[in-house]
């Protein structure tokens, strides 16, 4: 019974310091926030911290899986609705334009993530979530003949590098009618893409 008192413990402290460090990393910026201020705001020693984590980037690796987690569920929860692959794919995208306009998600997942854990860590990170969906996506339609016959990786990567650069765009855009321009111009790159 105390080892399942003490596992709940530990996992609530986990919680609380990956709660209160993805606040003030989406607030701040990893590079403005001390172990001493997460450890403040959850309510734990700098031992408890050290109990879960190597240090802050490993804290801030538990914040952007958790942020790149949650990004994936909403586009696929989008993108799922449609029945057609198509319709999955142009909506799926869509979403991730339209979810990382949230300025805390582009902190951490298009600022930060790269920056504080190096590109190819970052990389690995986002095919396991979002970029898994885009490239099984790609695959199908491909297999369909409904986008050309052509390797699925390269074009998954040249996708995704093209709406990363478009989500950091728009959180530096000031324009109203941005996303929606954003988003007419990545259907029209995408229809590009299909065979007709």
């Amino acid at each position: 019974m105390t080892q399942g008192i003490r596992a709940q413990q530990r996992e609530q402290t986990r919680q609380a310091l990956v709660r209160e460090g993805r606040r003030l990393f989406s607030a701040l910026g990893y590079g403005s926030v001390g172990l001493s201020e997460i450890v403040r705001a959850a309510g734990v020693t700098k031992g408890a911290l050290y109990h879960q984590f190597s240090g802050k980037a490993d804290l801030f690796r538990a914040v952007l899986e958790q942020v790149q987690q949650e990004v994936a569920e909403r586009i696929a929860e989008t993108a799922d609705v449609r029945e057609d692959p198509w319709e999955q794919l142009v909506s799926g995208c869509q979403a991730f334009l339209t979810v990382s306009t949230d300025p805390a998600i582009q902190r951490i997942m298009l600022v930060d993530g790269p920056a504080v854990l190096g590109w190819s860590e970052w990389r690995a990170m986002n095919e396991t979530t979002s970029g898994r969906h885009l490239a099984q996506v790609l695959g199908d339609l491909i297999a369909e003949g409904r986008i050309a016959a052509q390797p699925v990786e390269p074009l998954t990567h040249l996708l995704s590098g093209a709406m990363n650069e478009a989500a950091l765009w728009l959180a530096a855009s000031a324009g109203p009618g941005d996303l929606d321009a954003t988003q007419a111009a990545l259907v029209a790159m995408l229809e590009a893409l299909r065979v007709r």
